[in-house]
């Protein structure tokens, strides 16, 4: 058995010390045997001892017991080293156990705001058929929510992160809410030693993730918009070939058709500008199957050449119910598309009017705002459809209506911009509108894009030319996806969609 220390022992002398004098420093301690004996009148002979300098390394005379001072400084340092050890431990512990909830918060949120991307259009579908009967694809906004909710609260499961339902709510409001906000909530068990695992404390962790519906902007690389022709509105691509975006939903049906006749159609070629006729027109002068430039057909984005010719007979015999007319009895590949008056030229509308025709604004529209809208999307070459979303988005049709912020009228123009564009009185609901039209051309000219457009009449076109993106307004990114929502709703199925993303 060892006793701990029982006597010391002067590191130059030749004694044990009992009781060594406080001045005593470079001492060594020894660790002897409970029965050991002390030699007779050792501690006496030591008590007035002073300890002798011995020589350093370098020769200085140092006292004995400076060496025997880094002992407990030594031991002090691994002491502090291991107490930081065991607190990064525990930290690393909380740390892991924030970042696996902070994951699962990220993946449930944008499990929510997928489901409300599939289910936005849906909200603006009409609550009941032309007949009277429910319309089975309507959505209400409590039932959109009511999915969104309960998609955050699965992916939140999936990922081992528990989500009540109170953890899930929708930023901003509105009938057709664009984001999402989940928080989830959990404790981590963090060790409080190294030495005791059963000895843990809980330690509370929260996380946050807003997820949010972006519209989707026009892609580089392909102009979005018609010039040096007949038509300059913008331009929707098939097989790489540019036309109007009603001649593009056209020829997608027209294609669906002859696909499920075995026939694959091709584009060879479509829009073309005046410049781009002289080319061709230089290069096979012959009027009869080539065009003078500023006379083709071409020029107004109306106009496919199609193919192969194994599909021309199939074309000859269908191709007119889906809007489609061959244009030269010689050209057997030349068709042209006919629906093209007014806002449909540009419009993405595509609605029915109270008595089942077929009509360019959408049904929610009131009927004394519809000659008003016609009107000025015909003057400034601009959709209908899309004019009629934005005064529903603005102010709901109503011409008295004043924002906080100033902006009035049934457009919502703030004054600075009405006097910009001629318009003396913005609770006119006809000025208001032509204004609007004229901006709205303006501004799809300026930015080629029908929601940077969009984003621009909301924001102002400096906020958007700075980025020629949709900006991070909240504000802002819920005006284009409801317009966008509205059109599609609408049935256009060229309005550009939405992208979801990760905003907090």
């Amino acid at each position: 058995m060892v006793s701990r220390v029982v006597c010391l022992r002067a590191a130059g002398g030749a004694g044990l010390a009992c009781n060594p004098p406080a001045s005593l420093l470079w001492l060594e301690v020894l660790f002897v045997s409970r029965d050991a004996r002390e030699p007779p009148g050792m501690c006496s002979r030591l008590r007035n001892h002073t300890p002798r300098a011995h020589a350093g390394p370098d020769g200085r005379r140092r006292r004995a017991g400076e060496r025997g001072q880094a002992l407990p400084l030594l031991l002090g340092v691994v002491g502090a080293v291991l107490v930081g050890v065991l607190v990064l431990a525990a930290l690393g512990q909380a740390l892991g156990g924030r970042s696996r909830h902070q994951r699962g918060a990220d993946l449930a949120a944008v499990s929510a705001a997928r489901t409300m991307k599939e289910d936005y259009p849906r909200l603006f579908e009409s609550a009941r058929l032309e007949d009277g009967r429910p319309n089975p694809r309507h959505l209400s906004t409590a039932a959109y929510l009511a999915r969104a909710r309960a998609a955050a609260l699965e992916g939140g499961r999936r990922n081992g992160v528990g989500i009540s339902s109170r953890d899930v709510d929708f930023p901003g409001g509105g009938f057709a809410p664009t984001r999402v906000r989940v928080r989830a909530r959990g404790a981590v068990a963090v060790p409080i030693d190294g030495t005791d695992r059963k000895r843990r404390r809980r330690v509370a962790v929260k996380a946050t993730a807003v997820a949010q519906l972006i519209p989707a902007a026009d892609g580089p690389g392909e102009p979005g918009f018609a010039s040096g022709g007949g038509y300059d509105g913008p331009l929707s691509y098939r097989m790489g070939k540019p036309m109007r975006p009603d001649v593009a939903r056209a020829f997608d049906r027209l294609a669906a058709a002859a696909r499920e006749a075995g026939v694959a159609l091709s584009i060879t070629s479509a829009f073309r500008s005046d410049a781009e006729q002289a080319r061709l027109f230089a290069a096979n002068p012959n009027p009869k199957w080539v065009a003078p430039p500023g006379s083709s057909l071409h020029r107004y984005g109306t106009e496919l050449d199609l193919g192969p010719p194994g599909a021309y007979g199939w074309l000859k015999a269908n191709a007119r119910r889906f809007g489609f007319i061959q244009r030269y009895a010689w050209e057997a590949w030349h068709y042209g598309y006919i629906h093209n008056a007014g806002s449909g030229s540009v419009g993405f509308g595509g609605g029915r009017s109270p008595d089942g025709r077929r009509s360019a604004l959408p049904s929610f529209v009131p009927a004394a705002l519809a000659p008003l809208l016609n009107r000025a999307a015909q003057r400034w070459n601009v959709s209908a459809a899309l004019l009629a979303a934005q005064l529903y988005a603005e102010s709901n049709f109503n011409p008295f209506a004043i924002s906080p912020a100033g902006a009035r009228g049934i457009a919502q123009f703030m004054p600075a911009t009405a006097r910009a564009y001629g318009l003396r009185d913005a609770f006119d609901p006809a000025q208001a509108i032509d204004a609007q039209g004229r901006m709205m051309r303006d501004l799809m000219r300026r930015f080629a894009s029908v929601p940077l457009a969009l984003a621009a009449y909301n924001a102002g076109p400096a906020a958007v030319g700075r980025c020629m993106c949709i900006p991070p307004f909240p504000e802002t990114r819920a005006y284009v996806a409801k317009i966008l929502g509205l059109l599609g709703g609408a049935g256009d199925m060229g309005a550009p969609g939405l992208e979801v993303r990760l905003v907090e």
